[in-house]
This record gives C-alpha cells, sequence and structure tokens, in this order.
C-alpha cells in the first residue's frame, strides 16, 4: 500500500512508535516558530530547561502579535524575545516584518521538513508542503532543545478539488465549505490532505489560506502538495533551492475523502460565533455592515491585497463602514507601494495598519458596540474582536472589499466581474528585518522587565486528588473563553498571576475569585473544549488558579496536551449522563490518584467520587506511558530534568 504526503513526512522523521493511527509516536522536528504573544513563555521554559543553543535546523521568534505598545509591557516582552534568542541561536523577526506564518511561507518554509510552532495557525505551512503542527510552549521549547515532539497518530482524510475555482468564489471558500461539512471538531486526530486537479490551479498563497484555517476543522494539520506551483512560488522567493516534488502514492489509503466541485463553488460567510457556522453569502446579502478588517494570517499575501486593491481602485468606501487593511509582511507592503496598488487602496479611503495580527486578535480595531464587522481572518469567537456586543463574520477579502464600498453585505456578483491577478516572477526579497542570532552567546545580556514573572510549577501528583467543581461549561468552549486575548491583556503574556485574574471571566466573572476561596478544583466542560490558539495560558492560569483536573465530555487536541504538560488531570466523561448530575460547587475526589493514572495507560477508567451527592462515576484518561510520567511527575518540565 502506497503513502500520503503526510506519512512520508512523518516516516522520514520517525523517532518512535509505529505510524498506526490512535498509537503515539515522536517526530523529529527540523524547524520552529514562536510569536510573541506565546514567545515570553516559551522561551522562559526553554531557559528553563537548561540548554545553551538552540539544536533545530532552523527558529525563529516573530514579534506581531502584541505590536500596540501604549505601556512598557510590550516592548520589553519584545526586548527580552530579541536578547534571549540572540544569545540561544533563534532569528528574530522584528516588529513590522510581518505575521509569522506569511513571513515564514515566504522566506524559511522547506517542503518535506517538519515545522512546530507555539500558535495554532503553524499548518499555514502546509501550503508549501510542509508537516506544520502547532503546539503549546513548552512542546516547542522541547523542540528546540533538541527532544522529539510526541503526536497521537493522526487519521488521513483527502479533500480532493475538482475543476477551477469561479464566478467570485476564492481559496477562503474553500475552506469555509470544509468547515461546513466537517465542523469545528470534525478534524480531531485527523490530517487533512488536498489533491485532485483543481489543486494545480490554485496559488501558494490560496494554499495557505487553506491549511492555515484548517487550525479551525481542530485538524492536526493540513498539506498540500509540493509540485510546479510550489517551485515557481519558492523560485520567485530566490528559494528554488529548497523545492522539492512531494506528492501521494496513488494507491494511499485515507480514512475519510471528501469532494469539492470549485465550479460549483459559491461566495460563502461564516455568522457569528464559530467559523463552521457557514452559509452562502446570498442568505446573509443587505446586512448593513460597519466594519471590514482585511488581513490576518489567513488573508494577507500579495495575491489577496492586489484583488483588493483592483476592487477598491476608482471607489470610495462607504460613509458608515471603517475599512482597515493589514499587509501580511514587509515584502507584501512593500511591494504594494512598488506598484501602485497601496495608493488605490489609501485614495478610497482605507486605513492602512502595520504588519501584524492586529484585529484578529483584539489587539486594535475593536468595531463599535452591536456592530457587524466582516473580518478575512480565521476566527469569530465570541468576544475576541475586544468588543462583547459585535457581531463578526468570516468572509473572503473580496467580499469584504466590495461591501466595504456597499455599505452592506453583497453577493460580489451583484458587483461586476471578479479581478484577475497574476502572481509576480520575481518577489522583492530582502530579510533586513531579520536579526541572526550571535556566535558568541557569552557576551550576550538577557534583558527581564519588570512584567515578566516566573511561570507557575505544578508538583508531583499526590495520592488523593480533591476539590471542588468551581464552573460548569458548554460545549465548544474555546481558548478565548478561557484565557481572553486583547490589547488590555495581550501585554501581560509573561506575568500568569495577573493573567489569572481574568480565567474563564467571558464565562462567568466570579470564577478567579471562586477558585481562590477554594484553593483550587475541577473545572467541567462539555463536548470539544479547549478548541482554539495553541496558547498554554490557556493552561497556565487555570494551574495558578489551582485547578487539579478537568473532567468533559472530550478536549480539542493541543489544549488537552497543553494540561498535560502542566500536570493538570485531563479526564473524560464515560458517560455522558454523568456531567449532567454534577452541580456547582459539589466535592469531588480521586482516591489512589497515582495507581489510577498508572492504571490507565492500560486502558483503566479513572474513578471520581462525588463526596456531596454521594455517588462515583467513570472518567476515561486516554494517556501514553510517557504521559503518564508527565502527571506524576507534576507536568512536562519537571518530567524533562528527572529525565535529562
Amino acid at each position: 500500500m502506497g503513502m500520503t504526503i503526510s506519512q512520508k513526512i512523518i516516516k522520514n522523521h520517525l523517532l518512535s512508535g509505529e505510524m498506526i493511527p490512535g498509537e503515539e509516536i515522536s517526530i523529529r522536528i527540523d524547524q520552529t516558530l514562536t510569536q510573541d504573544s506565546t514567545g515570553t513563555m516559551a522561551y522562559l521554559q526553554f531557559e528553563a530547561i537548561g540548554v545553551d543553543r538552540v539544536k533545530t535546523k532552523l527558529s525563529v521568534a516573530y514579534i506581531d502579535h502584541n505590536m500596540l505598545q501604549s505601556g512598557f509591557e510590550n516592548a520589553d516582552d519584545h526586548k527580552y524575545i530579541q536578547t534571549v534568542t540572540a544569545k540561544h541561536g533563534i532569528r528574530f523577526s522584528r516588529p513590522g516584518n510581518g505575521v509569522c506564518h506569511q513571513v515564514h511561507v515566504e522566506r524559511f518554509g522547506v517542503p518535506g521538513q517538519t515545522l512546530l510552532g507555539s500558535d495554532s495557525h503553524t499548518p499555514t505551512c502546509g501550503g508549501i508542503g510542509m508537516l506544520a503542527i502547532g503546539a503549546g510552549g513548552l512542546d516547542v521549547a522541547v523542540a528546540m532543545g533538541g527532544g522529539p515532539y510526541y503526536i497521537t497518530m493522526p487519521k488521513m482524510v483527502r479533500v480532493t478539488l475538482r475543476n477551477r475555482l469561479g464566478n467570485w468564489a476564492t481559496a477562503k471558500d474553500i475552506i469555509l465549505e470544509v468547515l461546513r461539512r466537517m465542523t469545528v471538531k470534525g478534524g480531531v486526530g485527523k490530517i487533512i490532505e488536498y489533491s485532485g486537479d483543481g489543486v494545480s490551479t490554485l496559488s501558494v498563497p490560496e494554499r495557505a489560506t487553506i491549511t492555515n484555517m484548517g487550525a479551525e476543522l481542530g485538524a492536526t494539520t493540513s498539506v498540500f502538495p509540493s509540485d510546479d506551483v510550489t517551485r515557481d512560488f519558492l523560485k520567485a522567493q530566490k528559494r528554488e533551492d529548497v523545492w522539492t516534488e512531494l506528492k501521494a502514492d496513488d494507491d494511499a489509503f485515507y480514512d475519510e475523502e471528501i469532494v469539492i466541485d470549485l465550479a460549483e463553488l459559491r461566495p460563502l460567510i461564516a455568522k457569528p460565533h464559530m467559523p463552521d457556522q457557514v452559509v452562502p453569502i446570498a442568505e446573509v446579502a443587505g446586512l448593513k455592515v460597519d466594519q471590514c478588517c482585511i488581513g490576518s494570517c489567513t488573508n494577507s499575501s500579495l495575491y489577496d491585497m492586489l484583488k483588493v486593491a483592483a476592487i477598491l481602485k476608482g471607489h470610495t468606501v462607504a460613509p458608515d463602514v471603517s475599512l482597515v487593511i493589514a499587509p501580511g509582511s514587509k515584502q507584501v507592503l512593500n511591494m504594494l507601494a512598488e506598484n501602485g496598488a497601496l495608493a488605490d487602496m489609501i485614495a478610497a479611503g482605507a486605513r492602512i495598519i502595520e504588519c501584524g495580527c492586529g484585529p484578529c486578535i483584539g489587539m486594535g480595531q475593536s468595531p463599535k458596540t452591536n456592530a457587524v464587522s466582516l473580518r478575512t481572518n480565521n476566527r469569530n469567537f465570541y468576544g475576541r474582536s475586544g468588543t462583547k456586543s459585535a457581531s463578526i463574520y468570516l468572509v473572503s477579502p473580496e467580499v469584504a472589499a466590495v461591501a466595504a464600498i456597499t455599505g452592506v453585505v453583497t453577493d460580489p456578483a451583484d458587483f461586476g466581474e471578479p479581478p484577475v491577478v497574476e502572481m509576480p516572477d520575481s518577489f522583492l526579497v530582502s530579510d533586513n528585518m531579520v536579526i541572526i542570532p550571535s556566535e558568541k552567546s557569552s557576551d550576550i545580556e538577557v534583558v527581564r522587565g519588570p512584567n515578566i514573572k516566573p511561570f507557575p510549577m505544578n508538583h508531583a501528583l499526590g495520592d488523593t486528588v480533591e476539590g471542588k467543581v468551581l464552573i460548569k461549561l458548554e460545549d465548544n468552549i474555546t481558548t478565548d473563553h478561557i484565557m481572553p486575548s486583547n490589547s488590555k491583556l495581550l501585554p501581560y503574556r509573561s506575568n500568569v498571576p495577573y493573567l489569572a485574574d481574568y480565567c474563564l471571566t467571558p464565562c462567568d466573572e466570579e470564577f478567579p475569585a471562586r477558585a481562590k476561596a477554594n484553593n483550587g478544583g475541577f473545572i467541567i466542560g462539555g463536548e470539544n473544549y479547549g478548541q482554539g490558539s495553541s496558547r498554554e495560558h490557556a493552561a497556565l492560569a487555570p494551574l495558578q488558579l489551582g485547578i487539579k483536573g478537568v473532567i468533559s465530555l472530550s478536549f480539542a487536541r493541543i489544549h488537552m496536551a497543553n494540561l498535560i504538560n502542566n500536570g493538570i488531570l485531563p479526564l473524560v466523561f464515560a458517560q455522558k449522563e454523568d456531567y449532567d448530575r454534577l452541580g456547582m460547587l459539589d466535592e469531588l475526589v480521586v482516591e489512589n490518584a497515582a495507581d489510577q493514572v498508572r492504571a490507565a495507560v492500560n486502558g483503566k477508567n479513572v474513578t471520581v467520587t462525588d463526596k456531596t451527592q454521594g455517588f462515583s462515576f467513570e472518567t476515561v484518561l486516554n494517556i501514553s506511558e510517557r504521559q503518564c510520567g508527565m502527571l506524576l511527575a507534576g507536568g512536562l518540565l519537571n518530567y524533562t530534568r528527572e529525565n535529562a
């Protein structure tokens, strides 16, 4: 039997385990990336491991999230990252150089290599045939230190693309259609691979849009073949030498298959407050729009920007609409300026903001009260924009640009003919905003600002784990619910004690105080608990508050790994009805906890007793022997030190 693209890459990087779906494997990591929202913590953890020099082929630290400098905190964190990376052999992408995923595709990604990033949208590089996976900062720190990355071997899903896009349909509509069919939890434990004759019609930026939003499926990653289109893109970036052909074997086996006829696809829109709430644009047409935001790591390429500029040329943004545009990289911005497209945007009334994540993470450009905001980013979670009352819709750059002109959600077919944009034969190449690390690490002093606080450390698992039910949550609780991300809180990413006071406050403002008053306890969750970002602050903040375990109906992959990395028990209800039985402030206890965790490796359930109501219930702890050791030690850092 033949192999898929992902299986070929995994086989070439396999360090332990067998490539059987559901079995734990470990792989060698070639490259890592971090961004400043997660980077401070990742590098504090890397320092704690005690490795002098990064051991990957390439590691890059990007500054793209915490760009607003209204106080000293962000600037201090940037200086810390710049100095710590210089000391340990990591490249530093300065503020203004661009969004990590856009820049990495342009300048650093290599087909066939593995990439681990402390950002959930790291799979963007799957658009050039990398096995690119998002993970918690601690996993990335271990990989930078030369350690393997452990993962459950995923199932394989093939999305076959037929024919060619038309009728204003875009790559964004392809991934929205996949989300419509699979939902935000449909990709858990799976890798999504794209094939079919339609693949050759998609540019690398279009492919990257699709792999980027594969994170919203809960998928491990998404991958396109590395083909002539990939080679042409890399050649235009002056990097043809890193190209290699990579495709699935004709007889490769896939566990699932989805077929999409691109010729039949029409513009789509994701309604609030979840990326899988997808309907045809015609169903929402006529809705008054207050704001349009174009950019983010999903749709900020030169290809996207040129289409937007072509639509805006000769028009004026509607009086009641605020249009902001964030090019994805310095390269994109430079080329827009040189070819006149930037002037067309500005003339139309667009506000050009710096090359960063910005509106996507609520870092500026929050909409007004009760606003309707059309955005080209990847997530429209409740409150993520910074305005809880706002309704955020996800659309293609083309739809956003048309709406900015008309003032309402508009089927672009009613606007005219779609713009035709050709990819350039050569990109403007300059890496002058990437600082190469020092060869003399002893000469580098790491600068730490007063906002950088020690991160919480767990202790070895005790014989008894007990505490009260501190909160009971519904399905699809995101990491934005668990640890909000906005302009007020992002500057405190290196100050977990401060952040902990905002943990789960979008769901219950009293949760932090309740957790402190009861010396910690348990969180009860529904299906797909912890979906969204890879930010491990969603595990660190609960740890700071004394959370001992999370019991849910199911977990998102990265968040479950982050809980284990921090020594917090991730338990799954064996019977759904037990979720319904638990009440607020019920006293829960896990007796003989260490022995039960050890037994879980062999498929035994973990018994939890509700002392308040006088009954016991079974939970599933799906862990490997290695993860068992981590939980017993009180987390990955303790485990790594013990086994050094």
